[in-house]
């Protein structure tokens, strides 16, 4: 069954892949900081149709935290980042604690408000943990001139 086999292709694969690796995709949502958070959930929702994993994705948040993670953390810390290490469904975590997150393929961005530092960390940390894919979701401007380029 040599139809089966990748062809010559085949030796640059993993060259490629550790490229695509390096270097996330970055995709931009336009939107408002009032409106950031609901695009972050539409942008969830579309990976999730398509067939992405829920564990494969991470969102953070910058300003309000989503009404998820307020929800989990009221039952105490411990069983919150629990849930995060099961790694079985998406996590929402605040810009504040999202160095404490591990890597995904996918890490959606809120910039819902907060303090320019908050956007101004929080970017530069998502792009290093998006291991395929980092949306961010708010005013192109702000987001811009915090990545220092054009996305």
């Amino acid at each position: 069954m040599a139809v089966a086999k990748p062809g010559p292709s085949s030796p640059a694969a993993p060259a490629a892949s550790a490229q695509a690796a390096a270097t996330p995709q970055i995709q931009l949502i336009p939107a408002s900081p009032e409106g950031a958070l609901d695009a972050a959930e539409e942008a969830v929702d579309l990976l999730l149709e398509s067939g992405r994993a829920p564990g494969d994705v991470l969102v953070i948040t910058t300003g309000e935290q989503h009404p998820w993670a307020a929800h989990e953390l009221s039952f105490g810390e411990s069983s919150y980042w629990a849930q995060h290490d099961a790694g079985d469904d998406v996590f929402y975590v605040d810009a504040s604690v999202a160095g404490r997150a591990a890597a995904r393929p996918v890490v959606v961005v809120a910039v819902n408000g907060g303090p320019d530092t908050a956007a101004a960390t929080a970017l530069p940390q998502a792009l290093g943990q998006a291991g395929a894919l980092l949306i961010v979701c708010g005013d192109p401007q702000r987001i811009n001139s915090v990545l220092g380029a054009g996305v």
